[in-house]
Protein backbone atom coordinates (compact mmCIF):
# COMPACT_ATOMS: atom_id res chain seq x y z
CA UNK A 1 0.00 0.00 0.00
CA UNK A 2 2.57 2.08 0.86
CA UNK A 3 4.90 1.63 -2.27
CA UNK A 4 1.47 2.40 -4.33
CA UNK A 5 0.77 5.43 -2.67
CA UNK A 6 4.44 6.92 -2.63
CA UNK A 7 4.15 5.91 -6.67
CA UNK A 8 1.04 7.84 -7.14
CA UNK A 9 1.67 10.59 -4.90
CA UNK A 10 5.06 11.48 -6.51
CA UNK A 11 3.27 10.99 -10.08
CA UNK A 12 0.38 13.12 -9.11
CA UNK A 13 2.27 16.05 -7.98
CA UNK A 14 4.21 15.87 -10.68
CA UNK A 15 1.22 16.14 -12.78
CA UNK A 16 -0.80 18.78 -10.88
CA UNK A 17 2.84 20.98 -11.47
CA UNK A 18 3.08 19.91 -14.85
CA UNK A 19 0.12 21.08 -15.62
CA UNK A 20 0.27 24.34 -13.79
CA UNK A 21 3.13 25.05 -15.86
CA UNK A 22 2.34 23.82 -19.20
CA UNK A 23 -0.82 26.40 -18.73
CA UNK A 24 1.40 29.25 -17.47
CA UNK A 25 4.11 28.74 -20.09
CA UNK A 26 1.42 27.86 -23.26
CA UNK A 27 -1.31 30.29 -24.63
CA UNK A 28 -4.62 29.15 -23.67
CA UNK A 29 -5.99 31.58 -25.55
CA UNK A 30 -7.72 33.66 -22.75
CA UNK A 31 -6.39 37.03 -22.90
CA UNK A 32 -8.77 37.76 -19.84
CA UNK A 33 -7.36 35.21 -17.69
CA UNK A 34 -4.68 36.99 -14.76
CA UNK A 35 -0.81 37.31 -15.25
CA UNK A 36 0.79 33.76 -13.78
CA UNK A 37 1.53 33.77 -10.07
CA UNK A 38 4.76 32.43 -9.83
CA UNK A 39 5.19 32.59 -6.18
CA UNK A 40 1.50 30.82 -5.94
CA UNK A 41 2.33 28.38 -8.35
CA UNK A 42 5.44 27.55 -5.81
CA UNK A 43 3.15 27.46 -2.59
CA UNK A 44 0.64 25.95 -4.00
CA UNK A 45 3.42 23.24 -5.23
CA UNK A 46 4.34 22.82 -1.76
CA UNK A 47 1.24 22.79 -0.01
CA UNK A 48 1.03 19.41 -2.52
CA UNK A 49 3.79 17.61 -1.59
CA UNK A 50 3.71 18.38 1.97
CA UNK A 51 -0.09 17.00 2.50
CA UNK A 52 0.72 14.14 0.34
CA UNK A 53 3.60 13.03 2.91
CA UNK A 54 1.00 13.54 5.29
CA UNK A 55 -1.31 11.05 3.33
CA UNK A 56 1.47 8.58 3.38
CA UNK A 57 1.85 8.18 7.09
CA UNK A 58 -1.63 8.41 7.72
CA UNK A 59 -1.55 5.24 5.51
CA UNK A 60 0.40 3.49 7.39
CA UNK A 61 -1.95 4.19 10.22
CA UNK A 62 -5.06 3.37 8.88
CA UNK A 63 -5.79 -0.36 9.19
CA UNK A 64 -9.55 -0.89 9.82
CA UNK A 65 -12.90 1.15 9.25
CA UNK A 66 -12.83 2.93 12.48
CA UNK A 67 -9.23 4.28 11.32
CA UNK A 68 -10.45 5.11 8.43
CA UNK A 69 -13.63 7.00 9.73
CA UNK A 70 -12.60 8.23 12.77
CA UNK A 71 -8.79 8.24 13.10
CA UNK A 72 -9.47 5.34 15.73
CA UNK A 73 -11.10 7.84 18.38
CA UNK A 74 -7.54 9.13 18.78
CA UNK A 75 -7.56 13.05 17.87
CA UNK A 76 -7.39 15.37 20.91
CA UNK A 77 -10.31 17.60 21.52
CA UNK A 78 -7.89 20.85 20.87
CA UNK A 79 -6.72 19.22 17.45
CA UNK A 80 -10.47 18.02 16.59
CA UNK A 81 -11.34 21.78 17.18
CA UNK A 82 -9.19 22.91 14.75
CA UNK A 83 -9.88 20.47 12.24
CA UNK A 84 -13.47 21.40 12.65
CA UNK A 85 -13.00 24.91 12.26
CA UNK A 86 -10.58 23.92 8.81
CA UNK A 87 -13.83 22.16 7.39
CA UNK A 88 -15.65 24.76 8.65
CA UNK A 89 -14.17 27.58 7.20
CA UNK A 90 -14.78 26.92 3.36
CA UNK A 91 -13.70 28.96 0.66
CA UNK A 92 -17.53 30.62 0.75
CA UNK A 93 -16.45 32.19 4.41
CA UNK A 94 -12.92 33.32 3.82
CA UNK A 95 -13.62 34.72 -0.17
CA UNK A 96 -17.76 34.92 0.08
CA UNK A 97 -18.01 36.88 3.50
CA UNK A 98 -15.47 39.20 3.10
CA UNK A 99 -17.14 40.24 -0.77
CA UNK A 100 -20.62 40.29 1.29
CA UNK A 101 -18.85 42.95 3.50
CA UNK A 102 -16.68 44.87 0.93
CA UNK A 103 -20.45 45.29 -0.94
CA UNK A 104 -23.10 45.91 1.40
CA UNK A 105 -21.03 46.73 4.72
CA UNK A 106 -22.88 45.52 7.83
CA UNK A 107 -25.19 43.59 5.78
CA UNK A 108 -22.47 41.06 5.32
CA UNK A 109 -21.88 39.85 8.89
CA UNK A 110 -25.87 38.05 8.53
CA UNK A 111 -23.86 34.89 7.31
CA UNK A 112 -21.23 35.03 9.78
CA UNK A 113 -23.71 35.27 12.81
CA UNK A 114 -26.17 32.64 10.95
CA UNK A 115 -23.10 30.50 11.21
CA UNK A 116 -21.67 31.27 14.06
CA UNK A 117 -24.80 31.04 16.04
CA UNK A 118 -25.04 27.58 15.04
CA UNK A 119 -22.71 26.32 17.65
CA UNK A 120 -24.12 26.78 20.78
CA UNK A 121 -26.64 24.23 20.15
CA UNK A 122 -24.15 21.88 19.07
CA UNK A 123 -22.13 22.17 22.08
CA UNK A 124 -25.23 22.08 25.07
CA UNK A 125 -27.44 19.66 22.69
CA UNK A 126 -25.42 17.51 20.36
CA UNK A 127 -21.69 17.34 21.15
CA UNK A 128 -22.21 15.16 24.17
CA UNK A 129 -24.51 13.25 23.33
CA UNK A 130 -23.04 12.44 19.87
CA UNK A 131 -20.27 11.20 21.63
CA UNK A 132 -21.51 8.84 23.64
CA UNK A 133 -24.04 7.46 21.06
CA UNK A 134 -22.64 7.52 17.97
CA UNK A 135 -19.92 5.17 16.28
CA UNK A 136 -18.94 6.23 12.73
CA UNK A 137 -21.73 8.23 11.51
CA UNK A 138 -24.60 10.72 13.30
CA UNK A 139 -26.99 8.05 11.46
CA UNK A 140 -25.85 5.67 14.62
CA UNK A 141 -27.47 7.97 16.97
CA UNK A 142 -30.38 8.65 15.34
CA UNK A 143 -30.96 4.73 14.99
CA UNK A 144 -30.01 4.21 17.94
CA UNK A 145 -33.31 2.43 19.27
CA UNK A 146 -34.71 2.30 16.25
CA UNK A 147 -35.23 -0.41 13.63
CA UNK A 148 -32.08 0.15 11.76
CA UNK A 149 -32.72 0.14 7.73
CA UNK A 150 -35.78 2.42 7.29
CA UNK A 151 -33.92 5.41 9.46
CA UNK A 152 -30.12 4.57 8.05
CA UNK A 153 -31.58 4.29 4.73
CA UNK A 154 -33.02 7.89 5.09
CA UNK A 155 -30.08 8.84 7.17
CA UNK A 156 -27.77 8.45 3.93
CA UNK A 157 -29.73 9.96 1.46
CA UNK A 158 -30.04 13.41 3.70
CA UNK A 159 -26.30 12.94 4.10
CA UNK A 160 -25.81 12.42 0.17
CA UNK A 161 -28.06 15.07 -0.75
CA UNK A 162 -26.33 17.51 1.19
CA UNK A 163 -22.73 16.15 0.09
CA UNK A 164 -23.46 16.64 -3.49
CA UNK A 165 -24.55 19.93 -3.35
CA UNK A 166 -21.64 20.95 -1.14
CA UNK A 167 -19.16 19.09 -3.39
CA UNK A 168 -20.47 21.26 -6.52
CA UNK A 169 -19.90 24.54 -4.94
CA UNK A 170 -16.57 23.81 -3.76
CA UNK A 171 -15.04 21.86 -7.44
CA UNK A 172 -16.79 25.13 -8.58
CA UNK A 173 -15.31 27.33 -6.69
CA UNK A 174 -12.05 25.91 -6.73
CA UNK A 175 -11.98 25.49 -10.85
CA UNK A 176 -12.66 29.51 -10.67
CA UNK A 177 -9.85 30.15 -8.51
CA UNK A 178 -6.94 27.90 -9.92
CA UNK A 179 -8.33 29.57 -13.25
CA UNK A 180 -8.15 33.05 -12.22
CA UNK A 181 -4.75 32.77 -10.16
CA UNK A 182 -2.70 30.18 -12.51
CA UNK A 183 -3.45 30.80 -15.53
CA UNK A 184 -4.94 27.00 -15.97
CA UNK A 185 -7.93 25.89 -17.98
CA UNK A 186 -11.01 25.31 -15.78
CA UNK A 187 -11.41 21.84 -16.48
CA UNK A 188 -7.72 21.38 -15.55
CA UNK A 189 -8.43 23.19 -12.45
CA UNK A 190 -11.21 20.94 -10.67
CA UNK A 191 -9.69 17.29 -12.49
CA UNK A 192 -6.27 18.72 -10.12
CA UNK A 193 -8.67 19.48 -7.12
CA UNK A 194 -10.91 15.98 -7.86
CA UNK A 195 -7.10 13.79 -7.82
CA UNK A 196 -5.69 15.44 -4.71
CA UNK A 197 -9.17 15.15 -2.57
CA UNK A 198 -9.36 11.11 -3.68
CA UNK A 199 -5.61 10.59 -3.08
CA UNK A 200 -6.17 12.08 0.51
CA UNK A 201 -9.67 10.25 1.37
CA UNK A 202 -8.76 7.07 -0.52
CA UNK A 203 -5.23 6.31 1.26
CA UNK A 204 -5.43 8.41 4.49
CA UNK A 205 -8.89 8.20 5.74
CA UNK A 206 -9.87 10.81 8.45
CA UNK A 207 -6.37 10.79 9.75
CA UNK A 208 -5.05 12.38 6.48
CA UNK A 209 -8.37 14.64 6.31
CA UNK A 210 -7.96 15.58 10.12
CA UNK A 211 -4.36 16.92 9.40
CA UNK A 212 -4.90 18.32 5.74
CA UNK A 213 -7.97 20.46 7.80
CA UNK A 214 -5.69 21.56 11.03
CA UNK A 215 -2.91 22.62 8.66
CA UNK A 216 -5.56 24.91 6.38
CA UNK A 217 -6.84 25.83 9.49
CA UNK A 218 -3.49 27.57 11.16
CA UNK A 219 -2.76 29.04 7.77
CA UNK A 220 -5.83 30.67 6.86
CA UNK A 221 -6.14 31.87 10.48
CA UNK A 222 -2.29 32.95 10.08
CA UNK A 223 -2.87 34.31 7.22
CA UNK A 224 -6.12 36.17 7.89
CA UNK A 225 -4.72 37.71 10.84
CA UNK A 226 -2.63 39.37 8.89
CA UNK A 227 -4.69 40.78 6.73
CA UNK A 228 -6.61 42.38 9.49
CA UNK A 229 -3.31 43.44 11.23
CA UNK A 230 -2.23 45.40 8.24
CA UNK A 231 -5.57 46.74 7.42
CA UNK A 232 -5.93 48.10 11.01
CA UNK A 233 -2.45 49.46 11.66
CA UNK A 234 -3.15 51.76 8.18
CA UNK A 235 -5.34 53.43 10.57
CA UNK A 236 -3.30 53.50 13.61
CA UNK A 237 -5.38 50.59 15.13
CA UNK A 238 -8.68 52.68 14.88
CA UNK A 239 -11.85 51.04 13.79
CA UNK A 240 -13.62 54.08 13.43
CA UNK A 241 -11.22 55.54 11.11
CA UNK A 242 -11.54 52.51 8.89
CA UNK A 243 -15.36 52.76 8.78
CA UNK A 244 -14.97 56.52 8.78
CA UNK A 245 -12.76 56.37 5.52
CA UNK A 246 -15.23 53.15 4.17
CA UNK A 247 -18.21 55.82 4.50
CA UNK A 248 -16.56 58.12 2.59
CA UNK A 249 -15.59 56.11 0.03
CA UNK A 250 -18.93 54.48 -0.36
CA UNK A 251 -20.52 58.16 -0.74
CA UNK A 252 -17.62 59.47 -3.46
CA UNK A 253 -18.45 56.59 -5.48
CA UNK A 254 -22.35 56.88 -5.26
CA UNK A 255 -21.66 61.17 -6.23
CA UNK A 256 -19.13 59.58 -9.12
CA UNK A 257 -22.35 57.41 -10.17
CA UNK A 258 -24.52 60.07 -10.43
CA UNK A 259 -26.63 60.75 -7.14
CA UNK A 260 -27.01 63.91 -5.44
CA UNK A 261 -25.15 64.64 -1.99
CA UNK A 262 -27.98 63.87 0.17
CA UNK A 263 -28.77 60.60 -1.55
CA UNK A 264 -25.06 59.55 -1.85
CA UNK A 265 -24.47 60.41 2.14
CA UNK A 266 -27.75 58.06 2.84
CA UNK A 267 -26.15 55.10 0.50
CA UNK A 268 -22.63 55.96 2.10
CA UNK A 269 -23.83 55.68 5.45
CA UNK A 270 -25.68 52.59 4.80
CA UNK A 271 -23.36 50.57 5.19
CA UNK A 272 -22.61 50.94 8.48
CA UNK A 273 -26.38 49.57 9.81
CA UNK A 274 -28.86 46.96 7.97
CA UNK A 275 -30.06 47.21 4.29
CA UNK A 276 -32.36 45.37 1.92
CA UNK A 277 -29.86 41.99 1.87
CA UNK A 278 -32.97 40.21 3.83
CA UNK A 279 -36.10 41.58 2.00
CA UNK A 280 -38.90 41.20 4.58
CA UNK A 281 -39.28 39.40 8.09
CA UNK A 282 -40.22 35.96 6.19
CA UNK A 283 -37.33 35.60 4.78
CA UNK A 284 -34.90 36.55 7.68
CA UNK A 285 -36.07 34.08 9.70
CA UNK A 286 -36.47 31.22 7.07
CA UNK A 287 -32.39 32.38 5.71
CA UNK A 288 -31.64 32.41 9.88
CA UNK A 289 -32.91 29.01 10.66
CA UNK A 290 -31.16 26.98 7.44
CA UNK A 291 -27.90 28.89 8.70
CA UNK A 292 -27.96 28.40 12.05
CA UNK A 293 -29.67 25.17 12.45
CA UNK A 294 -28.38 23.77 9.58
CA UNK A 295 -25.09 23.59 11.16
CA UNK A 296 -26.02 21.24 13.26
CA UNK A 297 -27.52 19.12 11.08
CA UNK A 298 -24.37 18.65 8.47
CA UNK A 299 -22.98 15.26 8.26
CA UNK A 300 -19.38 16.09 8.01
CA UNK A 301 -19.14 17.95 10.84
CA UNK A 302 -21.26 15.78 13.02
CA UNK A 303 -18.74 12.71 12.10
CA UNK A 304 -15.84 14.77 13.76
CA UNK A 305 -17.43 14.02 16.72
CA UNK A 306 -16.64 10.38 16.59
CA UNK A 307 -12.87 11.20 16.19
CA UNK A 308 -11.74 12.40 20.00
CA UNK A 309 -12.09 9.29 22.43
CA UNK A 310 -14.58 10.49 24.86
CA UNK A 311 -17.44 12.79 25.39
CA UNK A 312 -15.50 15.52 27.41
CA UNK A 313 -13.14 15.70 24.53
CA UNK A 314 -15.78 15.96 22.73
CA UNK A 315 -17.21 19.53 24.45
CA UNK A 316 -13.59 20.58 24.49
CA UNK A 317 -13.54 20.48 20.07
CA UNK A 318 -16.67 22.71 20.43
CA UNK A 319 -15.17 24.79 22.50
CA UNK A 320 -11.93 25.09 20.70
CA UNK A 321 -14.04 25.10 17.36
CA UNK A 322 -16.22 28.18 18.31
CA UNK A 323 -13.31 30.11 19.34
CA UNK A 324 -11.39 30.25 16.03
CA UNK A 325 -14.64 29.90 13.90
CA UNK A 326 -15.85 33.37 15.93
CA UNK A 327 -12.33 34.46 15.82
CA UNK A 328 -12.08 33.61 12.02
CA UNK A 329 -15.31 35.68 11.32
CA UNK A 330 -14.37 38.80 13.25
CA UNK A 331 -11.08 38.98 11.01
CA UNK A 332 -13.55 38.50 7.98
CA UNK A 333 -15.82 41.74 8.53
CA UNK A 334 -12.04 44.02 8.88
CA UNK A 335 -11.17 42.35 5.43
CA UNK A 336 -14.28 43.25 3.90
CA UNK A 337 -13.92 46.93 5.54
CA UNK A 338 -10.45 46.79 4.17
CA UNK A 339 -11.28 45.77 0.67
CA UNK A 340 -13.27 48.62 0.22
CA UNK A 341 -10.63 51.49 1.16
CA UNK A 342 -7.65 49.48 -0.39
CA UNK A 343 -8.74 47.53 -3.11
CA UNK A 344 -12.22 49.20 -4.67
CA UNK A 345 -10.19 52.38 -5.10
CA UNK A 346 -6.96 51.18 -6.29
CA UNK A 347 -7.30 51.00 -10.63
CA UNK A 348 -4.65 47.88 -10.45
CA UNK A 349 -7.40 46.03 -8.96
CA UNK A 350 -10.29 46.78 -11.69
CA UNK A 351 -11.02 46.06 -14.78
CA UNK A 352 -11.92 47.95 -17.37
CA UNK A 353 -15.70 48.14 -16.55
CA UNK A 354 -14.65 48.96 -12.52
CA UNK A 355 -15.29 46.06 -11.27
CA UNK A 356 -13.32 43.93 -9.49
CA UNK A 357 -11.09 41.90 -11.94
CA UNK A 358 -11.82 38.08 -11.56
CA UNK A 359 -15.32 38.74 -10.03
CA UNK A 360 -16.77 40.24 -6.92
CA UNK A 361 -15.81 37.26 -4.92
CA UNK A 362 -11.76 37.85 -4.96
CA UNK A 363 -12.11 40.94 -2.98
CA UNK A 364 -10.08 39.28 -0.38
CA UNK A 365 -7.53 38.00 -2.95
CA UNK A 366 -6.66 41.51 -3.73
CA UNK A 367 -6.71 42.91 -0.85
CA UNK A 368 -3.56 40.10 0.32
CA UNK A 369 -1.85 41.76 -2.86
CA UNK A 370 -2.33 45.29 -1.43
CA UNK A 371 -1.57 44.57 2.10
CA UNK A 372 1.16 42.18 1.16
CA UNK A 373 2.52 42.58 -2.07
CA UNK A 374 3.05 39.29 -4.48
CA UNK A 375 4.29 36.96 -2.02
CA UNK A 376 1.60 37.15 0.48
CA UNK A 377 -0.85 36.88 -2.43
CA UNK A 378 1.09 33.85 -3.26
CA UNK A 379 0.35 32.75 0.46
CA UNK A 380 -3.48 33.55 0.57
CA UNK A 381 -3.94 31.80 -2.87
CA UNK A 382 -2.33 28.69 -1.97
CA UNK A 383 -4.19 28.99 1.56
CA UNK A 384 -7.72 29.57 -0.02
CA UNK A 385 -7.16 26.01 -2.74
CA UNK A 386 -5.92 24.19 0.64
CA UNK A 387 -9.18 25.29 1.97
CA UNK A 388 -11.36 24.15 -0.79
CA UNK A 389 -9.20 20.70 -0.55
CA UNK A 390 -9.54 20.00 3.21
CA UNK A 391 -13.60 20.62 2.60
CA UNK A 392 -13.87 19.00 -0.12
CA UNK A 393 -12.15 15.55 1.87
CA UNK A 394 -14.45 15.76 4.47
CA UNK A 395 -17.16 15.65 2.38
CA UNK A 396 -16.08 13.23 0.52
CA UNK A 397 -15.16 11.18 3.63
CA UNK A 398 -19.12 11.48 4.85
CA UNK A 399 -20.67 10.45 1.58
CA UNK A 400 -18.62 7.46 1.53
CA UNK A 401 -19.41 6.53 5.27
CA UNK A 402 -23.16 6.90 4.73
CA UNK A 403 -22.53 4.32 1.64
CA UNK A 404 -20.40 1.98 3.50
CA UNK A 405 -21.58 2.09 7.19
CA UNK A 406 -25.33 3.42 6.99
CA UNK A 407 -25.85 1.23 3.39
CA UNK A 408 -23.74 -1.47 3.13
CA UNK A 409 -22.62 -2.81 6.63
CA UNK A 410 -26.17 -1.70 8.41
CA UNK A 411 -28.75 -2.23 5.75
CA UNK A 412 -27.25 -4.56 3.05
CA UNK A 413 -25.17 -7.03 5.43
CA UNK A 414 -27.49 -6.49 8.55
CA UNK A 415 -24.28 -5.32 10.83
CA UNK A 416 -22.58 -8.74 10.03
CA UNK A 417 -20.03 -6.99 7.23
CA UNK A 418 -16.52 -7.70 8.25
CA UNK A 419 -14.45 -4.55 8.52
CA UNK A 420 -11.79 -4.95 5.46
CA UNK A 421 -15.48 -5.44 3.56
CA UNK A 422 -16.34 -2.32 4.78
CA UNK A 423 -13.40 -0.28 4.40
CA UNK A 424 -13.48 -1.66 0.69
CA UNK A 425 -16.56 -0.37 -0.29
CA UNK A 426 -15.89 3.06 1.43
CA UNK A 427 -12.81 3.30 -0.91
CA UNK A 428 -14.69 2.50 -3.90
CA UNK A 429 -17.75 5.11 -3.13
CA UNK A 430 -14.70 7.94 -2.99
CA UNK A 431 -13.46 6.94 -6.02
CA UNK A 432 -17.13 7.10 -7.45
CA UNK A 433 -17.53 10.19 -5.69
CA UNK A 434 -14.59 11.54 -6.91
CA UNK A 435 -15.92 11.19 -10.44
CA UNK A 436 -19.36 12.49 -9.36
CA UNK A 437 -17.84 15.47 -8.29
CA UNK A 438 -15.53 16.87 -11.19
CA UNK A 439 -17.76 15.74 -14.39
CA UNK A 440 -20.97 17.93 -12.03
CA UNK A 441 -18.00 20.67 -11.15
CA UNK A 442 -17.43 20.91 -15.12
CA UNK A 443 -21.21 20.59 -16.11
CA UNK A 444 -22.23 23.36 -13.48
CA UNK A 445 -19.39 25.82 -14.43
CA UNK A 446 -21.66 28.51 -15.52
CA UNK A 447 -24.03 28.12 -12.75
CA UNK A 448 -25.26 30.37 -9.77
CA UNK A 449 -23.75 28.48 -6.84
CA UNK A 450 -24.75 30.31 -4.06
CA UNK A 451 -28.38 28.80 -4.13
CA UNK A 452 -26.51 25.32 -3.94
CA UNK A 453 -24.44 26.13 -0.55
CA UNK A 454 -27.91 27.78 1.13
CA UNK A 455 -29.54 24.18 -0.07
CA UNK A 456 -26.96 22.06 1.58
CA UNK A 457 -27.71 23.71 4.71
CA UNK A 458 -31.43 24.22 4.22
CA UNK A 459 -31.74 20.64 3.74
CA UNK A 460 -29.82 19.97 6.91
CA UNK A 461 -32.00 21.68 9.00
CA UNK A 462 -34.96 20.84 7.27
CA UNK A 463 -34.02 16.92 7.48
CA UNK A 464 -31.15 16.14 9.33
CA UNK A 465 -31.34 17.69 12.30
CA UNK A 466 -34.99 17.41 13.27
CA UNK A 467 -34.37 13.73 13.49
CA UNK A 468 -31.42 14.01 15.05
CA UNK A 469 -33.17 16.25 18.05
CA UNK A 470 -36.36 14.21 18.52
CA UNK A 471 -34.45 10.86 18.20
CA UNK A 472 -32.09 11.91 20.85
CA UNK A 473 -34.46 13.78 23.72
CA UNK A 474 -38.40 12.77 22.76
CA UNK A 475 -39.30 9.65 24.34
CA UNK A 476 -42.21 9.26 22.44
CA UNK A 477 -40.49 9.52 18.59
CA UNK A 478 -40.89 6.31 16.78
CA UNK A 479 -38.99 4.56 13.73
CA UNK A 480 -42.16 5.39 11.63
CA UNK A 481 -42.25 8.99 12.76
CA UNK A 482 -38.41 9.87 12.06
CA UNK A 483 -38.13 8.18 8.92
CA UNK A 484 -41.33 9.55 7.56
CA UNK A 485 -41.00 13.07 8.72
CA UNK A 486 -37.10 13.34 7.64
CA UNK A 487 -37.93 12.17 4.45
CA UNK A 488 -41.06 15.33 4.43
CA UNK A 489 -38.08 17.86 5.56
CA UNK A 490 -35.59 16.38 2.73
CA UNK A 491 -38.22 16.63 -0.21
CA UNK A 492 -39.77 19.27 0.91
CA UNK A 493 -36.58 21.78 1.23
CA UNK A 494 -35.29 20.67 -2.30
CA UNK A 495 -38.35 20.94 -4.04
CA UNK A 496 -39.38 24.77 -2.49
CA UNK A 497 -36.16 25.40 -3.77
CA UNK A 498 -36.59 24.57 -6.78
CA UNK A 499 -39.75 26.64 -7.60
CA UNK A 500 -37.79 29.80 -5.57
CA UNK A 501 -36.85 32.81 -7.21
CA UNK A 502 -32.79 31.66 -6.96
CA UNK A 503 -33.29 28.58 -8.61
CA UNK A 504 -36.78 28.65 -11.10
CA UNK A 505 -36.24 32.26 -12.37
CA UNK A 506 -32.74 33.16 -11.54
CA UNK A 507 -31.03 29.39 -12.80
CA UNK A 508 -33.75 27.79 -14.94
CA UNK A 509 -34.27 31.04 -16.92
CA UNK A 510 -38.13 31.32 -16.02
CA UNK A 511 -39.71 34.71 -16.29
CA UNK A 512 -39.57 37.35 -13.58
CA UNK A 513 -42.49 36.72 -11.22
CA UNK A 514 -43.20 33.24 -12.06
CA UNK A 515 -41.60 31.34 -9.15
CA UNK A 516 -44.30 28.97 -7.26
CA UNK A 517 -42.44 29.89 -3.96
CA UNK A 518 -41.58 33.57 -3.18
CA UNK A 519 -38.98 32.92 -0.50
CA UNK A 520 -35.09 32.16 -1.32
CA UNK A 521 -34.74 30.11 1.66
CA UNK A 522 -37.16 26.99 2.59
CA UNK A 523 -36.13 26.29 6.05
CA UNK A 524 -38.95 27.81 7.75
CA UNK A 525 -41.35 25.75 6.21
CA UNK A 526 -39.42 22.50 5.56
CA UNK A 527 -37.68 22.19 8.81
CA UNK A 528 -41.50 22.98 10.29
CA UNK A 529 -42.88 20.38 7.92
CA UNK A 530 -39.97 18.11 9.12
CA UNK A 531 -40.75 18.48 12.48
CA UNK A 532 -44.59 17.79 12.39
CA UNK A 533 -44.01 15.12 10.21
CA UNK A 534 -41.99 13.19 12.93
CA UNK A 535 -44.60 14.46 15.71
CA UNK A 536 -47.83 13.56 13.95
CA UNK A 537 -46.22 9.66 12.36
CA UNK A 538 -45.02 9.14 15.55
CA UNK A 539 -48.30 9.41 17.90
CA UNK A 540 -50.35 7.88 15.44
CA UNK A 541 -48.06 4.75 15.35
CA UNK A 542 -49.75 2.33 17.95
CA UNK A 543 -47.44 -0.81 16.50
CA UNK A 544 -45.63 -3.10 18.33
CA UNK A 545 -42.12 -1.80 16.63
CA UNK A 546 -43.29 1.68 18.01
CA UNK A 547 -43.76 0.37 21.78
CA UNK A 548 -40.24 -1.14 21.43
CA UNK A 549 -38.52 2.05 20.16
CA UNK A 550 -40.76 4.18 23.41
CA UNK A 551 -39.43 1.74 25.61
CA UNK A 552 -35.58 1.71 24.47
CA UNK A 553 -35.79 5.57 25.57
CA UNK A 554 -34.36 5.29 29.16
CA UNK A 555 -31.62 3.49 28.20
CA UNK A 556 -30.84 5.60 25.49
CA UNK A 557 -30.82 8.45 27.85
CA UNK A 558 -28.41 6.72 30.31
CA UNK A 559 -26.28 6.34 27.67
CA UNK A 560 -25.95 9.98 26.27
CA UNK A 561 -26.00 11.63 29.35
CA UNK A 562 -23.49 9.05 31.47
CA UNK A 563 -21.43 7.41 28.37
CA UNK A 564 -21.13 4.18 30.21
CA UNK A 565 -20.79 1.64 27.44
CA UNK A 566 -19.88 3.96 24.71
CA UNK A 567 -15.84 3.29 25.13
CA UNK A 568 -16.96 -0.30 25.16
CA UNK A 569 -18.86 0.20 21.67
CA UNK A 570 -16.56 2.54 19.59
CA UNK A 571 -13.98 0.00 20.08
CA UNK A 572 -15.65 -2.85 18.07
Amino acid sequence: MNAHLARLSAGLALAALSLVALAAGGDLGQAEKQATNWTAIIMFGVFVMGTLYITKWAAAKTKSAADFYTAGGGITGFQNGLAIAGDYMSAASFLGISAAVMISGYDGLIYSIGFLVGWPVITFLMAEKLRNLGKFTFADVAAYRFKQTPIRAFAASGTLVVVAFYLIAQMVGAGQLIKLLFGLEYWMAVVIVGALMMVYVLFGGMTATTWVQIIKACLLLGGASFMAFMVLLAYGFSPEALFADAVRIKTEGAIAGGKTAEEAGLLGQAIMGPGSFIKDPISAISFGMALMFGTAGLPHVLMRFFTVPDAKEARKSVFWATTWIGYFYILTFIIGFGAIVLVSTNPSFLDAKGGLMGGGNMAAIHLANAVGGNVFLGFISAVAFATILAVVAGLTLSGASAVSHDLYATVFKQGKADSAAELKVSRITTLVLGFVAVILGIAFEKQNIAFMVSLAFAIAASANFPVLFMSVLWKDCTTRGATIGGFIGLITAVALTIVSPSVWEATLGNPKGSALFPYTSPALFSMAAGFIGIWLFSILDGSARAREDRAGYLAQRVRAETGIGAAAASSH
